[in-house]
């Protein structure tokens, strides 16, 4: 009797708390359809105004992009654009380098006036006219001379008491032979820039052409001007090349005064000069 009593009250009490799950569940679905419902027309039109917001927003990036995409496409354009102007500028200083600073004066005369000069009365009649048509006749006076070409590179190659006279570290495996062979090729280096210096563009190639332009901007340098020189760049042989040996060349030449060096932008300028 006692179990049947323990049993009716355990499914009353499951029982409650089945109708009181549904109870919750009823009352939350009932919360729902209320937040549902509650200003349906003002909530479409915030919704509305949302969507026409992002849309504009859609719009505003993709336009950046476009404008992006079409930015990258000019950069290849722009940089061929600034790489053209700097040659022209390059050429137009050049050509302003070399231009004479003064044209020679020449007498003009007008058309009329030279058939008047050239008709018999009017050289009778009038002295001045005369006097002026003998000036039309003569020649014209002569263009100055253009300025001898640069002489040649100097060669003041090393005695043998110079080269005993360093010491035994500084001179090594050197031989006299050996510095003055380098010091001819340097000659030759300098004989080819001042060609380049003097030479018009028709009988240059195009590559030789963009040297010939950053050779000429350099001679114009202070302490350069009027001087012979070649760059590092310009070391290639046959005797005198960029290795430990042309090295230790260059730093003996160095100390017998038969060269100085400089810097010009990137280029490391090494220049003849007649030793003390």
């Amino acid at each position: 009797m006692m179990m049947m009593d323990s049993t009716t009250e355990a499914s009353g009490s499951s029982l409650e708390s089945l109708m009181s799950s549904f109870n919750a569940r009823i009352t939350h679905l009932q919360e729902l359809v209320i937040a549902r419902n509650m200003f349906p027309a003002s909530s479409m039109a915030d919704l509305s105004a949302v969507d026409a917001a992002v849309k504009a927003m859609e719009l505003q990036v993709q336009a950046i992009k476009d404008r992006l995409r079409e930015e990258t496409q000019a950069i290849p354009k722009t940089k061929k654009l600034i790489s053209a102007s700097l040659k022209q500028q390059k050429k137009l200083q050049n050509m302003s380098l070399h231009a004479p600073s003064q044209l020679p004066d020449r007498v003009t005369v007008s058309d009329s006036n030279t058939s008047r000069c050239l008709s018999p009365e009017f050289s009778v009649q009038d002295p001045g006219l005369e006097a002026l048509n003998l000036k039309v006749n003569e020649e014209p006076p002569p263009l100055p001379k253009e300025k001898k070409g640069r002489s040649s590179p100097p060669m003041w190659h090393v005695t043998a008491s110079e080269l005993d006279s360093l010491s035994s570290y500084m001179r090594g495996r050197l031989t006299l032979e050996k510095v003055n062979a380098a010091i001819n090729d340097m000659a030759s280096y300098a004989e080819s820039n001042a060609q380049l210096i003097i030479a018009p563009k028709k009988k240059l190639a195009e590559n030789l052409w963009e040297k010939a332009l950053e050779i000429r901007d350099i001679a114009t340098m202070e302490g350069v001007k009027g001087k012979h020189f070649f760059l590092e760049a310009d070391i290639k042989g046959p005797s005198l090349k960029l290795d430990n040996t042309g090295k230790a060349i260059l730093t003996v030449l160095r100390h017998l005064g038969r060269i100085n060096e400089t810097r010009v932008g990137h280029h490391r300028i090494i220049i003849l000069q007649k030793p003390n």
